[in-house]
């Protein structure tokens, strides 16, 4: 894979044709294009809440926000021994946040920051860019939540790039390159907005959008 330099722009092309940015490691400052032969994909009728999961989200343990700390997400996201996000990537996905694209989704406890995700909006796909919890459940709270507003604000696409047993577990699936190009041409002719007004999520919201009962 060639390295390459990119431009906030040259990344909404390319993940508008299924392609996305990745570096070696924090420390490598070059970036390079990764096009999966399988696609990890939520299908956003899917997302599986466990027993376990609706208890801690009616608990009220946590509270949730969106777009409020989308720098504290992305630096949670990168702040573990191993990591594909490096300073260039810090950059570039900061200005796509300040130019609309990028939105976060951020799990708080006593006002501390314990868990998100993050992500770029385009058409009506989402791009589930890295997730991180200090605290167990937090990043299983935050994509229930997001999965809830994407629901919520006409989003067709939630692509999670690779499928973990974690995301597995939650109704995620893994699709060939073919049909995930397919779902992504579709979700290109449309637009949704993220922002768009949802009224604040509630616990039972979500739990009720996954067809859980409250």
């Amino acid at each position: 894979m060639n390295h390459v330099e990119l431009t906030p722009e040259l990344i909404l092309q390319a993940y508008a044709n299924g392609v996305f940015p990745m570096a070696e490691s924090r420390e490598d400052p070059a970036l390079f294009w990764v096009d999966p032969r399988m696609r990890g994909i939520i299908p956003l009728d899917g997302f599986h809440i466990s027993r376990s999961l609706a208890r801690v989200i009616r608990s009220g343990r946590f509270s949730v926000t969106f777009d409020r700390d989308f720098a504290g997400v992305m630096t949670g996201c990168a702040d573990r021994e191993e990591t594909w996000i490096n300073a260039t990537i810090l950059a570039l996905y900061t200005r796509l946040f300040e130019m609309g694209f990028g939105h976060s989704c951020e799990v708080w406890r006593d006002g501390r920051l314990v868990g998100g995700i993050y992500g770029l909006a385009l058409g009506t796909a989402f791009f589930g860019e890295s997730m991180f919890s200090r605290e167990t459940d937090a990043s299983k709270v935050a994509l229930a939540y997001t999965v809830a507003r994407l629901r919520r604000t006409g989003f067709t696409l939630f692509d999670t790039q690779f499928l973990t047993p974690h995301l597995a577990s939650l109704g995620g699936i893994e699709i060939p390159r073919a049909d995930y190009r397919a779902l992504l041409r579709k979700a290109m002719e449309r637009r949704a907005d993220f922002c768009a007004p949802t009224g604040e999520l509630t616990p039972q919201d979500v739990l009720q959008d996954s067809g859980q009962r409250s």
